[in-house]
């Protein structure tokens, strides 16, 4: 097999990527990696959350080499059902190698193919085949991760791919669960919202240890809290921060579980030093994590610290230019410019999200109240109508409900000034 050099002359950046040009972010000064999406060999449509899901256990594998950027899944997942260009995914993703695949599924039995492709000149560098039954999928896993993390750096630490191989459940069912929650996470919707929780509280109820399983899910209490969608205040808060809690307290080697519980208890319990701890435990456990840098920025404005949150998001959005939560990024940029008072950064942040998810609550008040507060009382009007039609019963006396609890008491106070000067009723 030939040996891997990532020392390649880096490309120019592109200033954004915008889907339309074949520019991307320049290579990275050690090996890069996508995980494109696995093809589903099956024959059924409803087995492509299987096949997705051993990718996103691929790449969280990876990610957690120190040595190694992986591009995150959200933006690997662009090219889901695309026939693709491996040399155009490197230039888009700035990496040097992408790995492609395929799943099949029969039955008991499991069928995984996989290879690395140098994107500069399109050479196969690995390829192989994988298979076993479903009660040994964790192990064709570890195999797969194994051997791709042996062809791009040979030297690389045992412990480091020891590491990788950590398994998220031994309980195959709530896995499946889990991965069912997974594939409908980014609907948005209040219904898909009450559907991925009910799947996590399966997934739960079948493993009572699956600390991931209860990360996401008090992720998801923070969403609902965000977009006005909870009914009982102070009952699901409370679950919300139970789920957090044993998240964290289960998850001390998860990543996942340690980032998303983390997140969750600054939100909702505002316990932002125990939080920021924890997604720093995460970082370590897994630096490749966009979703970790996003939840780090969001936790570090929350705290006070606008200028660190806007270096981690910009970190997160370096990890994954392609992803389909870039509005959530976009969104805590805004945010953090809006607390450090740069209304017009942050009106321009929020409306970049609001081109990427026109019912972000989040983006919508950050844009309402940094154009009132830049004097821009009829953009502020506008953005204060879309924003009340989606959540009616806003006002500036029940704000405290959408927001956690922030450190800074002169960030509430500009939060409420904007909108009270936009029209909000109080």
């Amino acid at each position: 097999m030939p040996a891997l050099d990532d020392r390649a002359p880096a490309m120019s950046t592109a200033a954004a990527h915008t889907g339309n040009t074949s520019a991307g972010p320049a290579l990275p000064d050690k090996p890069s990696i996508a995980v494109l999406p696995f093809q589903n060999m099956s024959g059924d449509p409803e087995q492509d959350y299987f096949a997705d899901g051993m990718v996103a256990d691929i790449i969280t594998a990876l990610s957690r080499m120190n040595s190694l950027l992986v591009i995150a899944r959200n933006s690997s997942f662009t090219y889901k059902g695309r026939t693709v260009d491996v040399e155009q995914v490197g230039r888009e993703l700035g990496v040097r190698y992408v790995l492609e695949g395929s799943v099949r599924r029969a039955n008991n039995r499991v069928r995984i193919t996989g290879q690395l492709i140098d994107a500069a000149t399109g050479v196969h560098l690995w390829s192989e085949r994988f298979e076993g039954t479903l009660e040994d999928i964790f192990d064709l896993q570890d195999q797969v991760t194994s051997s791709v993390v042996g062809a791009i750096a040979p030297k690389l630490e045992h412990a480091e791919i020891e590491r990788a191989k950590r398994k998220p459940t031994g309980n195959l069912d709530a896995y499946d669960y889990y991965l069912r929650a997974r594939a409908s996470l980014y609907q948005w919707t209040r219904e898909s919202n009450d559907d991925v929780l009910r799947l996590l509280y399966k997934a739960i109820e079948l493993d009572p240890s699956f600390a991931s399983a209860y990360g996401v899910a008090a992720w998801w209490y923070v969403w609902r809290k965000t977009q006005g969608w909870i009914i009982d205040s102070a009952q699901e808060n409370a679950e919300g921060t139970r789920l957090a809690r044993r998240a964290v307290e289960l998850g001390k080697d998860d990543a996942l579980a340690l980032s998303s519980g983390g997140y969750a208890l600054a939100h909702i319990a505002g316990d932002f030093d125990d939080a920021a701890a924890y997604i720093e435990r995460a970082l370590v456990l897994n630096p490749n994590s966009a979703q970790t840098w996003l939840n780090s920025g969001w936790v570090r404005v929350w705290r006070g610290e606008p200028e660190v949150a806007i270096e981690h998001v910009a970190r997160a959005m370096r990890l994954s230019p392609l992803d389909p939560i870039l509005f959530r990024m976009q969104g805590a940029t805004a945010l953090s410019h809006f607390f450090a008072g740069r209304n017009d950064e942050a009106s321009s942040w929020a409306e970049r999200a609001l081109r990427e998810n026109p019912g972000m609550q989040q983006a919508l008040r950050i844009a309402t109240a940094s154009h009132a507060l830049a004097g821009r009382i009829d953009a502020a009007q506008k953005a204060a109508a879309r924003m009340r039609a989606l959540d009616p019963d806003l006002r500036i006396s029940n704000l405290n409900n959408r927001l956690p609890p922030l450190r800074r008491p002169e960030d509430y106070a500009r939060y409420k000034d904007g909108l009270r000067r936009a029209g909000v009723p109080e």
